[in-house]
């Protein structure tokens, strides 16, 4: 079957038996509408038989060099767009014990920042936090998140982390109001509950930045039509994936949460805001 679209050329893949499939490899891809790309691909890659998919790939990519859109394009070509520039994905760890200690404090902030049309991580912000109220930590805290004392001894108050932060955004151009980029958690429980009671307890402004964001259970939930109980676990579990790092570990459950994201996006999911405006 040919196909003949403007600024396309055609390849020809050949499996073991000498069966030759036809394939088609966009050379002009900023020209070509963004929406069609993902059916096109599916459509290509459909004709193929499994023995091939492999150099078929190595060809495109090879295809994609020679014409200078690199690995970035090929990752933009394979699924559609998203409406933000950049995911923004943060998972606290905060002090905790057995009955649960007041206030919680966070002691771990990291931040992955995800490219909205690659869904590969760009740059990361990861600092630990001196807790004030409750500075020594519980053995089940430790136990739980694998944060030791010297871990969180002598680092910056959340004050000053928080300034590290508005500081870390102004260098990603993450706040030009050009610039769409939204929060990405784990349930909503960072940055509803968590960072605004710890500010509001310290007499600390919140960010309008973080006053939105998207809770990845809800959007697993709409995307696989199942809630996922036991959070990450499971939606690796759902998406065949394996996990990465430590449970509980903010910057390993970020890793974990941006995995998620770029196999949802492949499927062809895009996500949405899913908290209520403050």
């Amino acid at each position: 079957m040919y196909v003949r679209m403007s600024n396309m050329s055609l390849f020809s893949v050949s499996d073991a038996s000498g069966c030759s499939m036809i394939a088609l490899l966009h050379t002009g891809a900023a020209k070509f509408p963004q929406n069609l790309l993902p059916r096109a691909r599916q459509a290509v890659c459909s004709l193929l038989p499994a023995g091939v998919l492999k150099e078929y790939s190595s060809i495109v990519s090879r295809k994609l060099a020679s014409h200078g859109f690199g690995a970035s394009m090929a990752a933009m070509s394979s699924f559609p767009p998203q409406r933000y520039h950049y995911f923004l994905v943060l998972d606290f760890e905060a002090t905790c014990d057995k009955p649960q200690i007041h206030p919680q404090e966070i002691i771990e902030f990291p931040i992955l920042k995800l490219n909205g049309r690659t869904m590969e991580i760009e740059s990361t912000f990861h600092m630990y936090v001196q807790p004030v109220v409750h500075p020594q930590l519980t053995p089940f805290c430790t136990e739980l998140t694998g944060i030791i004392q010297g871990m969180v001894d002598g680092q910056p108050s959340l004050q000053q982390v928080l300034e590290r932060v508005d500081e870390w955004m102004a260098k990603e151009g993450l706040l030009d109001p050009s610039v769409k980029s939204i929060f990405v958690t784990c349930g909503d429980w960072d940055l509803k509950v968590m960072l605004p009671g710890q500010c509001q307890y310290l007499g600390l402004p919140v960010a309008d930045y973080f006053k939105q964001w998207i809770n990845l259970k809800k959007a697993y939930s709409f995307a696989m039509g199942s809630w996922p109980k036991n959070g990450l676990l499971d939606m690796n579990k759902g998406l065949n994936l394996q996990h990465i790092g430590r449970p509980h570990s903010g910057i390993d459950d970020c890793k974990n949460i941006a995995n998620i994201m770029k196999t949802l996006a492949h499927r062809g999911f895009i996500f949405k805001q899913t908290s209520k405006p403050f």
